[in-house]
């Protein structure tokens, strides 16, 4: 029986995570009391008692957290940004291919995708690596996203009997082009230049759809080639290409709400082309990915404790 703590087990992420373990029988949770639960020195030795460690903290407590573990034996998983990017942490999705698998097996360090980027690199990753999109291809992507990916405070904002009007309509933010997934979405794919990123937060608690958008000039091929690198790559059961997923010409961010897998499918025509992502952002966003991760890093079968 493997033991593992979650350190942040109190916010969005940590208790989806808490939700999909508590009931295995191959796991045995640590859990520190409400007291004991920001102490540092009971936190040490939960992350040092661990099997694996999963951090659903913000960025700089998740640097901290890492630099407390002493115990080379314990696998961590990141859900933070702090790490997705540095070449000496394996990158929490296994289906962009064998290395990327191949490094979580063997790595005691994993850094589980941010949630929109989760979408963007599953689109354009495969583009990239087959030759049919270009390095230096400027893209555009925009991307909504139910609120709970905000945390607990957005949470309570939207779910407040005195809510501000404005939260009945979608929202978009990262106004800047500074939005804090655009370093991993431009590294992993090992693009020249970040994608001008559109993310929108609307009125419904969890689910998300990123959408990329091309025109066939771009490409180095056409919209068949797209369809079958994608069915080739994603057939798995965590990551599927569809031939569609919307509804009667409609494509809703909830359609996957509480589950753990993406949908992968292409729209559009010969000339305009929509590559879309569809999946939760506490699933396939955050805490389904980081429960595949834990299921390779200990050797159980990947789809174990999710929900598909």
């Amino acid at each position: 029986m493997k033991k593992v703590f979650i350190d942040g087990s109190a916010g969005t992420t940590g208790l989806r995570i808490y939700e999909r373990l508590e009931a295995r029988q191959d796991i045995e949770l640590i859990r520190l009391s409400e007291e004991n639960r920001k102490d540092a020195q009971a936190r040490k030795q939960a992350l040092n008692a661990a099997d694996v460690a999963f951090l659903c903290l913000p960025d700089d407590a998740a640097r901290e957290a890492v630099a407390m573990v002493e115990n080379p034996l314990v696998t961590v998983i990141d859900a933070s940004t702090a790490h997705r990017t540095l070449p000496e942490w394996a990158y929490g999705f296994p289906e962009l291919s064998g290395a990327f698998e191949d490094k979580i097996l063997s790595s005691k360090r994993i850094a589980v995708p941010g949630c929109h980027a989760s979408g963007f690199i599953a689109l354009v990753y495969p583009l990239i690596e087959a030759g049919l999109l270009d390095k230096e291809t400027l893209l555009t992507c925009h991307s909504i996203t139910g609120y709970s990916g905000g945390g607990k405070k957005m949470i309570a904002e939207y779910e407040s009997e005195e809510r501000n009007i404005l939260l009945g309509a979608p929202r978009q933010y990262g106004l800047t082009q500074q939005h804090k997934h655009l370093k991993e979405m431009k590294g992993v794919c090992s693009l020249e230049n970040a994608p001008a990123f559109s993310p929108i937060v609307s009125d419904f608690y969890s689910g998300m759809v990123v959408t990329v958008p091309l025109f066939a000039k771009q490409l180095k091929g056409n919209v068949a080639d797209i369809k079958k690198l994608y069915a080739e790559k994603y057939n798995g059961e965590i990551v599927q290409y569809k031939e569609s997923v919307d509804e009667n010409g409609f494509l809703s961010g909830a359609a996957l709400s509480g589950k753990d897998g993406m949908q992968i499918t292409v729209a559009g025509n010969d000339e305009r082309i929509l590559l879309f992502a569809a999946y939760d952002n506490l699933g396939k966003g955050a805490s389904g990915a980081a429960i595949e991760c834990m299921n390779l890093a200990i050797g159980e079968e990947r789809t174990k404790g999710l929900i598909l």
